[in-house]
């Protein structure tokens, strides 16, 4: 796969995995970041991810909840692009459940993706970075980390879980020059809960609309935020959960 190491841009030279990168945020992603000079190791669980291939961005498909997933996009990185600079662990799946009626495997599946994922993808980053003495990880969490409702227990938690690993995490990271972030997201007009509505991206516009703002957000404008926590203008911003959520996470029930 050809790199663009010869682009311009704020990412210019800059290479990136980010995971869950096939559709909604993380596909805003990796198309922002290659647009703006980086290469991308862009990982999806399914074959659609391959999609993306192109001189400057290199598919992967594995599972983030997976040990060997993350190893194996550290060195696809190293492999194909020489480095790592940037890690956007944006990869998460939702359940709605009551509490009584879940399964073990329901709460398992949601931690293993949206927290033991990006743990495993940020350790094996940070190992890439260390060498290096500098490189950025941003997490995609949610308001759901603050705010909770009905039915979203395990996704909460895991996004709970996440803001915290981001914060203690930033505090072992930043001694090595990483920066460690994370982006506190609202109602975003995806495909995420498409298991569970017959139009994910409809349900989600039209409760988006519960948000102070009175809109869900588009995947682009998460991106923009994502982008700045990975660029050096972010250079101070350390251990932060910055709420992209339309006041979703300031406003009372």
């Amino acid at each position: 796969m050809t790199s663009r190491n010869e682009a311009t841009g704020a990412f210019a030279g800059k290479v990136a995995i980010v995971t869950g990168a096939a559709s909604g945020i993380g596909l805003a992603t990796t198309e922002l970041l290659h647009a703006q000079g980086a290469n991308v190791v862009a990982v999806g669980r399914n074959a659609n991810v391959e999609a993306l291939a192109r001189p400057g961005i290199v598919p992967l498909v594995a599972d983030v909840a997976r040990e060997e997933s993350a190893v194996r996009a550290v060195s696809t990185a190293a492999e194909q692009f020489g480095k790592l600079d940037i890690l956007v662990n944006n990869a998460g799946i939702i359940i709605n459940k009551p509490v009584v009626e879940m399964s073990l495997d329901d709460w398992n599946s949601i931690q293993a993706v949206n927290a033991t994922g990006a743990f495993l993808f940020s350790r094996e980053a940070m190992r890439a970075m260390v060498s290096a003495g500098s490189g950025a990880i941003v997490n995609v969490g949610s308001y759901a980390c603050y705010q909770a409702f009905p039915l979203i227990a395990a996704y909460a938690a895991s996004k709970g879980a996440l803001a915290q690993l981001t914060r203690a995490l930033s505090l072992e990271a930043i001694e090595h020059g990483i920066r460690v972030n994370a982006v506190g997201s609202g109602d975003v007009v995806t495909n995420i809960t498409n298991h569970i509505h017959a139009d994910g991206p409809a349900f989600l516009a039209e409760h988006g609309k519960n948000a102070p703002i009175r809109r869900a957000a588009q995947p682009e404008e998460i991106a923009e935020v994502i982008a700045f926590l990975a660029s050096d203008k972010a250079s101070y911003i350390v251990g932060a959960v910055v709420m992209a959520d339309g006041g979703m996470s300031v406003a009372l029930p």
